[in-house]
């Protein structure tokens, strides 16, 4: 997403205007991988990814480029490319115990197993070209990951979406992947909206919110109270997730 930039930290109140500062701090494009020298694992078995995020995620493979800058991930019959310095540690999951025979009963089907929220957020991120922690940053303010989560207004799900929004991306917004693949979608197409906008990902998080008829007919930040407050926790939560970027007052 070339010219993207993240939002300044705000120094008065979050409306915009000709004095408001530009972003400064430019969301990185994940490069295309180059060179894979692969030490190939057994096919059975899986790999656990932490990120450095806290976020795992169980794949096929994980394959790291001979350099150590590129990683490919394996999932699903599809893959997912990301850079090594956002990975924390990748290990073998042991190959699971061959079952026992079933006596002559058929066994009972197996419990399904609850999927992380976290690391379905962070693949949807990955896979939509996003940095994994401004979409962290709004499924945690939208519903602090909570799938059943619904608010008076009838939003739904980890990413908070509105029934007729999620019809519009074609989603179930009861079903988990189905509603943070949506969301993050939808954040992404927010934030090419408004990318050549000042303050772009303000703006994107605004709309995402309040909509983006608000934004535009505001030309800015609406100045709803739950918006302003909402993009700020946004902006807050993203810069704690990135240690060390935070530009000064």
């Amino acid at each position: 997403m070339t010219g993207w930039t993240t939002c300044s930290r705000p120094t008065g109140g979050a409306t915009e205007g000709p004095a408001a500062r530009p972003d400064n701090l430019r969301f990185r494009r994940f490069k295309h991988f180059l060179l894979i020298v692969v030490c190939h694992l057994p096919l059975q078995g899986a790999d656990l990814v932490t990120l450095r995020t806290g976020a795992q995620m169980t794949v096929e493979r994980a394959e790291c480029s001979g350099a150590g800058h590129e990683c490919i991930l394996h999932l699903g019959g599809g893959r997912i490319e990301m850079p090594a310095s956002a990975i924390e540690r990748i290990e073998r999951l042991p190959e699971p115990a061959r079952p026992a025979e079933a006596p002559a009963a058929a066994p009972a089907p197996a419990a399904r197993r609850t999927e992380d929220p976290r690391a379905v957020v962070t693949e949807a991120a990955l896979r939509h070209g996003l940095p994994p922690e401004i979409v962290h940053a709004v499924a945690a303010t939208e519903s602090a990951y909570q799938p059943d989560a619904v608010s008076p207004k009838g939003a739904v799900g980890v990413m908070q979406l509105m029934p007729q929004t999620a019809a519009q991306l074609g989603a179930d917004p009861h079903d988990l992947r189905e509603n943070i693949e949506a969301g993050t979608r939808l954040l992404k197409d927010l934030l090419l909206k408004y990318q050549n906008t000042p303050n772009p990902v303000r703006r994107a998080l605004a709309a995402y919110n309040a909509g983006a008829g608000a934004v535009d007919r505001y030309n800015g930040v609406p100045p709803y109270r739950e918006t302003l407050n909402y993009v700020e926790r946004v902006i807050e939560r993203y810069w704690k997730m990135v240690p060390g970027t935070r530009p000064g007052p």
